[in-house]
């Protein structure tokens, strides 16, 4: 058996956090058996599924590095076929036409909860002669559920699952514009596109016992299900707005790397030992389905963050500048020029240590951008005394005359300077760092004032300094 894993979305204009590491999970479980992984997206909901929503997915997916191996397949272009088996089990005899009407229906639910019972279909056409319905009547297709027995469903995390046929009810698959329902769709696709694992959220897995009435309708082997547990906010309740970012695209805006969100959301709800930092080819060949937990996981931004810093750390420079540069643009007062990226290039070793998103990393970059008069943070401004402004008048003189501007001329003049003047390197460098970043913080001196070349260092110096 070749392993095919599908993830399956609606488009409604996000990715969410649950969703994609969903999408992951059935990644790295084709990749692991050396199977395959394809896209399905389940855009039946024609009002909802804009292409925008469309692109959105596609696009969160491509920067989680998670790729079909086939095509995407669009449920809604499958409707005829969807429809195809409805008729055919009607035919069998294991589907019937409901004439229900709108009335008929909530007057059956209504009684149903007055008398204390679940609100469902109670089979009125199941054994009827369609003659009885008036002419032209319009109708749905709904299949004939088990009515005695169980239903078990074997699970890959869940376990053993059962449930008394009792409490299921013939559920329609068509409806009466012959468009289908999600139940009929679904099964009708994981078939024919040959999926053997259907992982996804534990909220499918009362929807797994309707679609499991379908697949042995039609002789169909159903394919193995893991049902993963939801994730919830940091307070066990379920993640919302209030806890935080929900999204793909939020998590990128907000500087988190995709390495770093796709190592999160593995370890969220699975596990191999001490294992933390893994690596893309390490998840392929760590990850199966019994490390996956039962019971739900909790986010933790704090975790994510760490865990971002630790791949920001271990990231290309270059490629950190590239995006350090594209965020820098949308600043103001921020000069990008191939200048100011040689600047950020050059400093970014010390840089990323310093920072744990992209936007933090842009925000402490951003002085390599900046024109005179620089603006000051308070704890900077607290640097920039009389006395200091004094001595940085002096130290402009002696770093002007540092040959070459290397990082350690730079360094031996600093501390030379420190020496004639009694004072502590950390005297010197603090207000340094502060009259040419405009903050107390900053990579090594030395190397901010090499990224910043002679001439930018002493003209950011000699702005604030006090010459005697």
């Amino acid at each position: 058996m070749t392993v095919r894993t599908r993830f399956a979305p609606s488009p409604t204009g996000l990715l969410h956090i649950g969703n994609a590491r969903a999408a992951l999970f059935n990644f790295l479980y084709a990749r692991h058996h050396g199977g395959q992984f394809v896209l399905r997206i389940e855009d039946t909901d024609r009002e909802r599924s804009t292409q925008q929503a469309v692109d959105v997915l596609f696009d969160g997916l491509a920067w989680m590095d998670i790729e079909s191996d086939e095509k995407p397949v669009f449920q809604s272009t499958r409707q005829a076929r969807h429809a195809e088996v409805a008729h055919e089990l009607l035919e069998k005899g294991l589907a019937y036409r409901c004439y229900c009407t709108a009335d008929e229906l909530k007057e059956m639910r209504e009684k149903a909860m007055a008398e204390g019972r679940p609100p469902r279909y109670n089979g009125m056409w199941r054994d009827r002669d369609p003659a009885e319905a008036p002419a032209n009547t319009p109708y749905t297709i709904r299949i004939k559920a088990p009515r005695e027995g169980e239903t078990t469903i074997h699970d890959l995390v869940q376990g053993d699952v059962r449930v008394a046929n009792s409490e299921l009810d013939d559920m329609i698959i068509l409806r009466a514009d012959g468009t289908p329902v999600y139940q009929l769709a679904v099964v009708v696709d994981d078939h024919d596109m040959d999926i053997t694992h259907v992982i996804r959220g534990d909220d499918h897995l009362t929807n797994t016992f309707r679609q499991a009435m379908i697949y042995r309708a039609m002789g169909w082997d159903l394919p193995h299900f893991a049902h993963l547990p939801l994730i919830h906010g940091p307070d066990g309740a379920k993640l919302s707005k209030r806890h935080g970012a929900q999204s793909v695209v939020e998590f990128r805006e907000m500087g988190y790397l995709p390495e770093a969100l796709n190592n999160y959301l593995l370890r969220l709800g699975w596990g191999h030992g001490d294992a933390e930092i893994l690596s893309r080819e390490e998840q392929i060949r760590l990850f199966d389905l019994d490390g996956v937990g039962r019971s739900p996981s909790r986010m933790d931004y704090a975790k994510l963050l760490h865990i971002n810093g630790v791949w920001l750390r271990q990231a290309d420079d270059t490629r950190l500048t590239n995006d350090v540069m594209e965020r820098l643009a949308r600043m103001e007062g921020v000069d990008t020029s191939d200048a100011t990226r040689a600047k950020v290039l050059a400093l970014m070793p010390g840089l990323k240590e310093r920072a744990k998103t992209l936007v933090e990393l842009a925000d402490n970059a951003a002085f390599l951008g900046r024109s005179l008069p620089l603006t000051f943070d308070p704890k900077a401004e607290k640097q920039l005394s009389p006395e200091n402004r004094v001595m940085l008048g002096r130290l402009a003189t002696a770093l002007e005359a540092t040959e070459p501007f290397s990082k350690e001329a730079i360094d031996a003049t600093l501390r030379q300077f420190a020496e004639t003047h009694g004072m502590k390197l950390g005297k010197v460098a603090q207000p340094l760092r502060a009259a040419v970043t405009g903050s107390t913080m900053s990579p090594g001196i030395d190397d901010t004032l090499l990224a910043l070349g002679r001439d930018e260092v002493l003209a950011r110096i000699n702005a604030v300094a006090a010459h005697e």
